[in-house]
């Protein structure tokens, strides 16, 4: 009876589960962003990363903070001993050495040097440049996250034209086979409609094969499993709407908001800053310290004191140049990159002026063939009416079948050209949410 309880319960548990398991996530954009800045792995490394830069700065301020640590000694001498002779001519004292046993609490404190609070402000800037790069992964992966839900939706709906162009172009292959039969038609027709399904059918297994792989890179940059399943809720005429925007080449790059050169800024900061450091070098640097010993095993002659206060000044004089090589290497890295600043600054604003013309060159193109596919819908329709009606041949048909693919084809990749322009002149702009 507790068997036969135990499976019934197990029935209803289990396609519960199942149903669980098979869950699929319905997602936006947006939801696809939010959902991979949370499960991204090369996001999670670049957090690590500042907080490694965070220690950094701590262990380069506890540099200049109280140092205490203890030492605890043992000599064995293995009878040996010590002699002197106090006058001449008088017989000598021989001294035992008994061994011995020290314990020693050692205290310092550094009390100036210039390396260290430039140590300390270049490991702040480094941190700093950990947490922008934090933003720069935020970016890159929301770029990489959008891309491919437009790859996805585009991909879809190329697979949905081909199946629906196989359904229509098999069912025309049917009537004519009829017609062939009844000596309507030449058989040739017949064939050469059949090779254009085939044809099509292969072309739709492979776009298949494409979709699958455009998912499984969106589940990797998301973090999901590649067995989960996923609803894309945002079609690609309600993105291409957001992305139609020609008011975006009124925009003028500010550079101080672009995440590249906010990092190259900052980079230039540690540059200068190891130029401190070089210069810095120079300086004397002064600690303090304080020393107790205490006596485990004390031996019979002994006159270290308990207690001893120091300090202790370390001035650099002569350095057989050293020092002013190290400083002239360092102002040639810090002028060699105010040139690449100036490089990079050029380049950006080169990169904008090719990004707004390549959107441009993406919406005169998707306009143009918007109208390609509606004039090629027309055409296509019209000479499988004439084909039906016997007045063209086979091969025409499978002419106007390829130009209306094409068209449609041609329209699509040019509604991606569009979605990837717009955002690569967000991404530059900083302005992807």
């Amino acid at each position: 009876m507790k068997i036969k309880l135990l499976t019934f319960v197990m029935l209803i548990i289990l396609p519960g589960f199942g149903a669980m398991a098979q869950e699929t996530i319905s997602m936006t954009v947006q939801d696809a962003c939010k959902y991979a800045l949370e499960h991204n792995l090369t996001l999670k490394n670049s957090h690590l990363a500042t907080d490694k830069s965070t220690q950094a700065v701590w262990e380069a301020i506890s540099n200049g903070l109280p140092q205490i640590d203890a030492t605890v000694d043992y000599t064995n001498s293995l009878g040996a001993d010590i002699s002197i002779t106090f006058t001449e001519g008088m017989p000598a004292t021989v001294i035992p050495i008994k061994p011995s046993s020290n314990f020693y609490l050692n205290f310092t404190q550094l009390i100036f040097s210039g390396n260290y609070w430039v140590g300390i402000q270049t490991a702040r800037l480094a941190n700093d440049l950990s947490t922008l790069n934090i933003r720069k992964t935020e970016i890159d992966i929301q770029t990489q996250v959008i891309e491919t839900y437009y790859l996805v939706q585009i991909s879809s709906k190329i697979k949905t034209i081909l199946e629906k162009n196989v359904e229509n172009l098999n069912g025309l292959y049917v009537k004519t086979a009829q017609m062939a039969d009844a000596g309507i038609i030449e058989q040739t027709s017949v064939d050469q409609l059949r090779i254009q399904v085939n044809s099509l059918k292969n072309a739709v297994a492979s776009s298949e094969r494409q979709l699958e792989l455009a998912k499984n890179l969106f589940r990797l940059q998301l973090g999901l499993d590649l067995e989960t399943q996923f609803t894309l809720t945002e079609s690609a005429e309600s993105l291409l709407l957001r992305a139609n925007d020609p008011s975006i080449l009124q925009n003028q790059l500010s550079l101080a908001s672009n995440i590249d050169f906010k990092m190259l800024d900052k980079q230039g900061e540690i540059t200068g800053k190891m130029l401190n450091m070089k210069y810095a070098s120079y300086l004397p640097t002064v600690a303090g310290f304080y020393r107790y010993t205490g006596k485990i095993l004390k031996p019979d002659f002994d006159m270290t004191p308990s207690n001893t206060l120091g300090i202790q000044v370390s001035i650099p004089i002569f350095s057989s140049g050293m020092r002013m090589s190290q400083v002239n290497q360092a102002k040639i890295d810090l002028q060699s990159f105010q040139n690449t600043k100036e490089l990079v600054s050029d380049q950006l604003l080169m990169q904008e002026k090719q990004l707004k013309f390549n959107y441009s060159s993406a919406m005169e193109s998707f306009n143009n063939q918007k109208e390609n596919i509606e004039v090629s819908r027309k055409v296509y329709d019209n000479l499988r009416f004439k084909f039906e009606q016997g007045m063209i041949s086979g091969l025409d048909m499978i002419n106007a079948d390829n130009n209306y693919l094409k068209a449609e084809t041609d329209y699509l990749s040019a509604m991606l050209e569009v979605l990837r322009t717009d955002l690569q002149l967000k991404k530059l702009y900083g302005t992807i949410q």
